[in-house]
């Protein structure tokens, strides 16, 4: 049977990624120019940053795109719609990074790093999603793109106006942002009925295989992304980041394992649990990267990063919700929200190059206020997000079409093989004649 809300597709989603397209290429054609210089404007040259901005790239569509197709007839839809949402929000976030320039200038000039702080954006917009992946249609999804780039962007402006937050710091909190801004989503939009798990909410074989395929895009490339936007000073800093990433990365992932199996009544590994904590490691060594700076801080990081995340995602997905009617469906609190705030509270820990009491005390307030603005915007943009999504007049597809494919992707042609023996009997024919 054909889904009800099918031919809604035609009538909302072309006319707005149209009309937004259109309205993006009028801004790019009036106030942007791409830097054509040989080398950027920062010093940084071309064939040195290239590297690390196509490494967070393949994170960005390939790292997310494949993670979330655990679900088994979802994989359309987790591939596709985190490239339409990936594009549509670094665009996006082009626009409203450049302008201040606009203002100073009159033009937004883009290079590499400017992309690389636009997909940095766009980051939180994913990680949202994971927590109502299969629930929300594609126009959701772009409206959650615009609105939350839009909260972060802000965000990262206000901590570097009223904390002074270098521009890497606030831009690392995107973790905490992004699972908050989604608990918010979850919680709006919750479906009755939640507490015991959709008809369509499973996974195969081949789809968990394709899940874990995304888990170690991230996991190989997450270094990268961790220090990309690093300033390499004093000299070594970059090399810092890259190493202290890894050592977080590898000890959560042995980490995870021992405690999926000590967790688990038979004794086994359970694929999602791990790949919901292996990349705790990496989420909060990025948050506390400004003050790590030996390998076994890292190390013991990444050991109790992976710790909160497996036992959050262990327990406190299915009490989320029973409690809280937060239904996430990729465990982004456990993935994301809960290693972020460890980061965080490692960075307000492992920092001691202090010279007297009262800097401390202004670190310590400035750290706070930090977080509290971080949650503020992310809960405040998510529950406007959720208010609007809860319109009827988007659509939102039916229970029973929930994590399907079916509702926004045409049916899959099975392939037909050739018929070799008419082929045959042709040719003999001619041979013959």
């Amino acid at each position: 049977m054909a889904p009800q809300y099918a031919p809604s597709m035609r009538s909302r989603l072309a006319p707005i990624l149209l009309l937004v397209q259109i309205i993006f290429i009028a801004l790019f054609a009036c106030y942007f120019e791409i830097d054509s210089q040989k080398r950027a404007r920062d010093g940084t040259a071309f064939n040195t940053f290239y590297p690390e901005f196509q490494d967070v790239n393949v994170m960005v569509i390939l790292g997310f795109g494949f993670l979330g197709t655990f679900l088994v007839r979802y994989g359309f839809s987790s591939t596709g719609f985190n490239l339409l949402v990936a594009v549509m929000a670094v665009q996006w976030a082009l626009i409203l990074n450049g302008l201040e320039s606009w203002y100073y200038n009159g033009k937004i000039v883009i290079n590499l790093r400017s992309f690389v702080y636009a997909e940095m954006c766009a980051v939180p917009a994913l990680i949202s999603i994971g927590t109502v992946l299969g629930k929300m249609n594609p126009v959701h999804l772009i409206l959650i793109a615009i609105f939350e780039v839009s909260g972060f962007v802000l965000n990262v402006w206000l901590l570097h106006i009223i904390t002074k937050t270098p521009l890497f710091n606030g831009i690392m909190l995107l973790h905490i942002y992004g699972a908050f801004f989604g608990l918010m989503l979850t919680w709006l939009l919750y479906r009755q009925g939640s507490e015991q798990p959709f008809e369509k909410e499973k996974i195969s074989r081949n789809s968990g295989v394709f899940s874990m395929l995304g888990t170690l895009f991230l996991w190989m490339f997450w270094p990268s992304f961790n220090s990309v936007l690093v300033d390499n000073y004093p000299h070594g800093r970059k090399l810092e980041a890259v190493c202290s990433t890894y050592l977080s990365l590898a000890v959560s992932a042995a980490t995870a394992a021992a405690v999926s199996v000590a967790s688990s009544p038979k004794g086994k590994l359970n694929l999602v649990q791990i790949q919901s904590s292996i990349l705790a490691g990496g989420v909060a060594i990025g948050v506390a990267m400004p003050v790590v700076h030996k390998p076994w801080e890292a190390m013991t990081l990444g050991f109790l990063a992976a710790v909160l995340s497996t036992t959050g995602y262990k327990y406190l997905k299915s009490h989320m919700v029973v409690v809280f009617q937060c239904h996430d469906t990729c465990s982004i609190l456990s993935t994301h929200g809960l290693p972020g705030l460890l980061g965080w509270m490692a960075q307000f820990l492992l920092l001691k190059d202090f010279d007297d009491h009262t800097t401390a005390i202004r670190f310590a307030v400035f750290h706070i206020t930090s977080l509290f603005i971080t949650l503020s915007v992310s809960l405040s943009t998510g529950i406007i997000t959720g208010i609007l999504l809860r319109w009827r007049f988007w659509r939102p597809p039916q229970d029973r079409k929930c994590f399907d494919d079916q509702a926004f992707w045409e049916p899959h042609q099975a392939y037909k093989p050739v018929d070799t023996g008419r082929i045959r009997f042709v040719f003999t024919c001619l041979l013959k004649a």
